[in-house]
């Protein structure tokens, strides 16, 4: 709180500001300002209400010492002068007794007859005010399973009693009665007691999340482990990072040791590492640290105690280490509940958390399912492990290396890895044999592979660096014919390094721009194209393997060209130096560089648009690598087949043939065969087949792949999409959680990662939350990417996307004026880059959303965003925009008609329909031009006939559209007509 309220309505302006903050010290920090400024008014009345609200923040932040001390300081104000106290705060005060009677039980300092006489007082105080004792037992109740003493009698003497006006809510008294069977071993009775709090039919500030964490367990033991899955991913949610939610955390923990999911556990512990300092409640502590014991004994019992984790401040931590600390701490807090109590209830329920064995073996919770291998830090991806063991003797390794790499087996990479290291040993001592050469020529070979690795990552500066480099060193060996493949390897690398200013993975250029890049793109090629030519005439005497290499760059070279350039004229050179490479390995008898060729050939026929001969050369590719080989290009020519059957609208031969190449592709080191794109493909053809569900494996096993290869960007790239269908699916809890995931790894905390990727990422994120009609967190996610992406100058389009959706998201919020500022930025950044039907809908829907909200009041309002609208459609219509569905105008016209509509302003509003129906036009055999046509019909008739009483035209007009629409059979909305006549009729 900057400066305090000067006025008592400032004061409840602050109060009701501060009420829509999350529970935290901002908030409890900001209600002891006001508590302090209220009593400077010198009036009772705001001092309550002050009052109120900083209790409120002290128990649902966690901090039961001090929420007592305000109840007493109010009950005060209620024995001084009770007629203050309106019906409403009376109703207040009487609830908080057991806010009071909840913050004792979490203390352990306070003495059981303490508690006992905090009941006897309500109890007293409800009878004189001559309220029913329902809470009262309530309270009882809740005492005794404390203490572990009495539940049953206690039970029954509440739960016998009907609800009364101050009953906690039905949600809170279902839990307490589930958790009353749970307690007796009656798992399937405490869920059917849950039931309607777990169908979302009963809910309060704590409910369903507090019921969904103690019913994860009993789910799983009544094998109902999908809904399990599905209630955890909502109900964490609901909880995490939340103090006064700690003991729900620690029981979603357990529920991630005891099914497999000690990975995530970890994930979510470091999430919610700010418990470990602001929970002050000692019962939460107790509940979160038990959660927490169980989750790290179990990750320590698979050998993984030395794993990094997340703990209290001040220190760093292992898994071994916080579990020895947590332990000791949970078992001081147990023993002193326990002295207090005079019972072994906390300790012998600690105990039984404790001693459960997992309940499943593995449970995909996520859909970035992890191990704890996978948490483990990991300086590079390990080296592929090849088909066979590799020789031990440093000779032998590098014979067998070149003779790998000679004939472009993937297992040379795994001779390559360990001679790296071999080399790199401060005790290496190079072979002194002729055959293997000098240490400099195998020097020169290391470089040269890690070049190849640099340019499958796309780092073609690295890598021509590296070429260079390698020329030299082989130069320096007396092998010519290397060094010019490792010199024409550094020009075709150096080719493809970005022009200086090209953002590859930021906005694209369009126009004359785009033009204009991909010529000068082109021509860099053709210099590429014509220096490889020259290494490769100046060459003479090397080896054929290394000159059919030397040729499939030339190939390379003209492919680009093409890519580049999207001519379809630069194909034919393409071919001409396939044909060139394919003849040559023939003779040589390079199966190797044949399907190299071949498959080049095919590449350019498809990028070229020939899909039918691109099929049949793919066709004959994967025929002739299954009689002569190698096998490991098998898995690439099936890849290709599937793309050009993808293409000719082949979806189950496309499947077939990805699903065939990802089953051999497992059979070779990933890299070496693409199997991350292999899945992507896939994943492409299961959309195409209606099999969304497949897709999203697909999707999500290319990411993992991706990331043990170390692609973090591709990887991420193939989450976000994976997200996305899992929103588009409805999936709305897994696109959440996947996204929590990635948007907590230290790459993304950092900033390393792309922002733009990161900014997708949280946009989707920002969508699924608003889908699962969380809209609080839905609307700050959005308000703060608007601000972000204010400063994309280079996408003024995408900041125009996002700043339309948070003002539709603040409209529906009500806050239209902040909904105006960011329509405004909108509208800005749609000048400079026009997102006509995106920017039409957003006005369009805050013009709906005013009128609706507000009446008459809110028209003036809605009729501008409606102005802007068609401004919009007038700049649209003059660049001959059209829109996807109805045109804007169609669109404008219905909105005018429905938002005069909603503020009474009917002759307008009819006018603005009748404008719509003349654009729409008759209606024909379109369903959904039909379907639109009537909807602008019935509404037209509701203004009519309803509102301005014109019965008869109104009848007439139904009337005749609904013959229109069953001559085209067209059923669906005559019904609907056929209703709004006869309640016309009726009404006459």
């Amino acid at each position: 709180m900057q400066t305090p309220p000067q006025t008592t309505d400032e004061l409840y302006e602050a109060l009701r500001e501060n009420d829509r903050l999350p529970y935290g010290r901002t908030r409890t920090v900001t209600a002891e300002e006001l508590a302090e400024a209220a009593e400077l008014f010198g009036e009772p009345v705001p001092l309550i209400h002050a009052l109120l609200e900083l209790q409120e923040a002290y128990t649902y932040g966690s901090e039961p010492r001090k929420s007592p001390v305000v109840f007493a300081r109010l009950l005060n104000l209620f024995d001084e002068q009770p007629d203050v106290f309106d019906d409403r705060l009376r109703h207040q005060l009487f609830w908080r007794f057991k806010w009071v009677a909840g913050a004792l039980r979490s203390l352990p300092e306070i003495p059981l007859a303490a508690l006992r006489q905090w009941l006897t007082e309500m109890r007293d105080r409800y009878e004189k005010a001559g309220l029913d004792l329902q809470p009262y037992y309530g309270q009882a109740y809740r005492l005794a399973v404390h203490t572990g003493e009495d539940t049953v009698s206690a039970y029954e003497l509440w739960a016998g009693r009907a609800r009364v006006p101050l009953s906690d809510c039905e949600a809170c008294e279902t839990c307490d009665r589930a958790l009353h069977h749970l307690a007796s071993g009656d798992d399937e009775r405490a869920l059917r007691t849950w039931e309607p709090v777990l169908a979302g039919k009963e809910s309060c500030q704590e409910e369903p999340a507090r019921s969904i964490s103690h019913a994860l367990l009993p789910l799983l033991r009544t094998g109902r482990t999908d809904e399990a899955r599905r209630l955890h991913l909502a109900g964490y949610r609901g909880c995490r990072r939340n103090p006064s939610m700690a003991g729900e955390v620690g029981r979603h923990l357990e529920f991630c040791a005891l099914t497999g999911n000690e990975a995530r556990g970890l994930e979510l512990l470091a999430e919610n590492r700010n418990l470990f300092d602001e929970v002050d409640s000692p019962l939460e502590q107790l509940d979160l640290l038990t959660g927490v014991e169980v989750l790290l004994a179990r990750v320590e019992a698979l050998g993984h105690g030395e794993l990094p984790a997340a703990g209290f401040p001040g220190r760093s931590w292992t898994v071994a280490t916080l579990r020895a600390e947590v332990r000791e701490r949970a078992d001081d807090l147990a023993a002193r509940f326990d002295a207090r109590n005079g019972t072994t209830a906390h300790s012998d329920r600690r105990g039984a958390r404790l001693g459960r064995a997992p309940l499943l073996e593995s449970l995909e919770l996520t859909l970035r399912p992890r191990a704890l291998e996978d948490v483990a830090p990991a300086p590079a991806a390990p080296a592929p492990a090849p088909a066979e063991t590799l020789p031990e003797s440093p000779a032998d390794l590098i014979r067998r290396a070149r003779e790998l790499d000679e004939q472009g087996h993937p297992d040379a990479h795994a001779c390559w890895a360990r001679l790296r290291d071999l080399v790199s040993a401060r005790d290496y001592v190079h072979p002194d044999d002729p055959e293997v050469g000098p240490l400099v020529r195998l020097r020169a070979d290391l470089l040269d592979e890690e070049a190849t690795l640099a340019e499958r990552r796309d780092a073609h500066e690295d890598a021509a660096a590296l070429y260079e480099e390698a020329a030299g060193l082989y130069e320096d060996a007396g092998l010519t014919g290397h060094a010019v493949f490792a010199r024409a390897s550094a020009v075709l690398a150096g080719a493809q390094v970005p022009p200086p200013g090209a953002d590859a993975e930021g906005a694209q250029p369009e126009g004359a721009e785009a033009e204009a890049r991909a010529a000068a793109q082109a021509a860099v090629f053709t210099e590429a194209h014509a220096e490889l030519v020259r290494l490769h005439e100046q060459a003479s005497g090397i080896a054929p393997y290394l000159e059919a290499r030397l040729l499939r760059l030339r190939v390379s070279a003209c492919g680009l060209r093409l890519q580049a350039s999207g001519d379809g004229a630069q194909a034919a050179p393409v071919l001409a130096e396939a044909e060139l490479l394919y003849d040559f390995a023939t003779r040589h008898g390079l199966t190797g560089q044949i399907a190299a060729a071949r498959l080049l050939r095919a590449t350019t026929h498809a990028m070229a648009g020939d899909l039918p001969t691109a099929r049949a050369e793919a066709d004959e590719l994967v025929a002739l690598l299954r009689t002569d080989g190698p096998a490991w290009h098998l898995p690439r020519a099936l890849s290709l087949r599937g793309k050009i059957q993808l293409g000719l609208g082949d979806a189950e031969a496309a499947h077939a043939s990805l699903g065939e190449g990802v089953r051999l592709a497992a059979e070779w080191p990933a890299e070496a065969v693409d199997a991350p794109n292999l899945h992507g493909e896939l994943a492409q053809a299961c959309m195409h087949l209606g099999r969304p569900d497949e897709a999203l494996r697909h999707l999500t096993r290319s990411a993992e792949l991706e990331l043990r290869a170390g692609n973090r960007f591709d990887a991420f790239c193939a989450y976000s999409n994976a997200a996305q269908l899992s929103l588009d699916l409805g999936r709305t809890e897994d696109c959440i959680a996947l996204l929590d995931s990635l948007l907590v790894e230290p790459d993304v905390v950092d900033g390393e990662l792309d922002d733009r990727l990161v900014a997708q990422l949280r946009l989707t994120r920002a969508r699924a939350l608003r889908a699962g009609d969380d809209l609080k967190a839905a609307t700050a996610e959005f308000v703060a990417l608007a601000a972000e992406s204010a400063g994309w100058d280079d996408d003024p389009g995408s900041h125009a996307m996002i700043a339309a959706e948070t003002a539709v998201l603040l409209g529906e919020a009500g806050e239209f004026g902040k909904a105006r500022e960011a329509v405004d930025q909108a509208l800005a950044a749609h000048a400079r880059d026009p997102r006509f039907e995106m920017l039409s809908n957003a006005l369009r829907e805050l013009a709906r959303l005013q009128a609706h909200q507000q009446g008459p009041e809110g028209l003036t309002g809605a009729r501008a965003f409606l102005d802007d609208a068609g401004r919009v459609a007038d700049a649209a219509r003059a660049v001959g925009f059209e829109a996807h569905g109805r045109s804007l105008d169609t669109a404008l016209a219905y909105e005018h008609g429905r938002v005069n509509a909603y503020a009474g302003a009917y002759d307008e509003a009819l006018a603005a329909l009748e404008k719509a129906l003349g654009l729409l036009g008759e209606p024909g055999e379109d369903a959904g031009q039909a379907g639109e046509w009537a909807e602008c019909v019935r509404l037209a008739g509701v203004v009519e006939g309803v509102y301005l009483e014109r019965t008869a035209p109104a009848l007439a007009r139904i009337g005749a559209a609904a013959g229109r629409l069953t001559a085209l059979g067209h059923t669906e909305p005559v019904e609907e007509l056929t209703a709004l006549a006869a309640r016309l009729r009726d009404e006459e």
